[in-house]
C-alpha cells in the first residue's frame, strides 16, 4: 500500500493541536429576583408560585444562580428539590439568615468552590449596615468558582441595589467595581447579576471603565424586553423606552453568546414580578 508522508504528517499535527487545544465548556447562568416569599400578593402569593420556579429550573437546567429577595422558606424549598446545588449567601439583616438573601446556587457537579464572602453595600461594607440613602440592607455575594472538567476559573457575583436611594445605587456600583476587582484575580472572567433596580444609566459607567460589558447588548442572541413585570402591568415587551429593563448581566474577559429574557409560562401566570434573565458563553 502506498503513504503519502507528507499528508500522514500534516495530519499528525493538526491531530496534534486539535488534541492540544484548550477546552472549552459552555456555561448558563440566571438572575432571578424570586420575590419575597412573605409577601402577601395574593393569587401571586409564593405558596402559587413556587412550583413554577421549580419547573424553571428543571427547564433551564443553569450551572449557576443568583436570587434576589429569597426568604428562609424560598432557599429551603429549591435546597429541598435541587440537592446537585449548593447554596452560597446570608440575610442581609444579620448576616446569617435574617432577612432577604442574595443567594447563589452553584451545580456541585460542574463547579468546586474555591472561595466566597459576602460584603454590604455601605460605607462600612465588612459589617451589617444600610449604605447611604438606602431604604434597606444590600448586599453583594461573591464566589470564586473552579470547573471541575476544565480547571476553568469563574468569579460570579450577585447583588440588588437600593429601590429608593439614588445616591446609594451610585455608590453602590463603584463600591461593587472596588470590591470585584479586589476578589477577582487578575484576568479571571467576571460575571455580576442582579435587580439592579436601574436601566442603564451613567451610575454604571464606573464597570464600564474597568472593562465591563452589557451582556445583553453584546450578545449575538439578545432582546431588550422588560424584566420588571410587575405581575402583568408590563408584560415583557420590548418598549417602555427600557425603564422597566432593571435586571442586568455584566461581564469581563467573557464573550456573552446569547441573553434572554424568561417570559415563557412555566406553570403559573407569572413566575415573579421580575422575569428571571439567563446568560450562556463558552468559557
Amino acid at each position: 500500500m502506498r503513504t503519502f508522508p507528507l499528508l500522514t504528517g500534516t495530519l499528525a499535527i493538526l491531530a496534534c493541536l486539535a488534541s492540544c487545544a484548550p477546552k472549552t465548556q459552555e456555561i448558563k447562568l440566571i438572575s432571578y429576583n424570586i420575590r419575597l416569599g412573605v409577601a402577601d400578593d395574593g393569587e401571586n402569593s409564593w405558596n402559587f408560585r413556587k412550583q413554577a420556579t421549580a419547573n424553571m429550573l428543571n427547564t433551564e437546567k443553569p450551572d449557576a444562580f443568583g436570587l434576589q429577595e429569597a426568604m428562609p422558606m424560598q432557599l429551603e424549598f429549591i435546597e429541598e428539590n435541587f440537592p446537585q446545588y449548593k447554596r452560597i449567601g446570608v440575610g442581609r439583616d444579620d448576616g446569617v439568615a435574617e432577612g432577604e438573601c442574595m443567594a447563589i446556587f452553584y451545580d456541585t457537579d460542574k463547579f468546586e468552590l474555591l472561595e466566597s464572602t459576602t460584603y454590604w453595600l455601605s460605607e462600612t461594607p465588612e459589617k451589617v449596615s444600610f449604605g447611604w440613602d438606602a431604604a434597606c440592607r444590600r448586599t453583594v455575594t461573591m464566589t470564586h468558582l473552579k470547573l471541575k472538567e476544565t480547571g476553568k476559573d469563574l468569579c460570579f457575583f450577585n447583588t440588588h441595589l437600593d429601590h429608593r436611594g439614588p445616591v446609594a445605587r451610585a455608590e453602590s456600583v463603584k463600591l461593587l467595581q472596588r470590591l470585584m476587582d479586589e476578589f477577582a484575580d487578575n484576568g479571571t472572567p467576571v460575571v455580576l447579576c442582579g435587580d439592579m433596580n436601574s436601566h442603564i444609566t451613567p451610575i454604571f459607567d464606573p464597570l464600564f471603565a474597568d472593562g465591563f460589558v452589557n451582556a445583553r447588548d453584546m450578545a449575538p442572541i439578545t432582546d431588550s424586553r422588560n424584566t420588571y413585570n410587575a405581575w402583568g402591568e408590563y408584560d415583557g415587551q420590548e418598549g417602555n423606552d427600557g425603564m422597566m429593563v432593571i435586571d442586568h448581566f455584566f461581564t469581563k474577559g467573557i464573550v456573552p453568546k446569547s441573553f434572554r429574557t424568561l417570559t415563557q409560562d412555566y406553570g403559573a401566570p407569572y413566575i415573579s414580578d421580575h422575569y428571571p434573565i439567563e446568560l450562556t458563553f463558552d468559557l
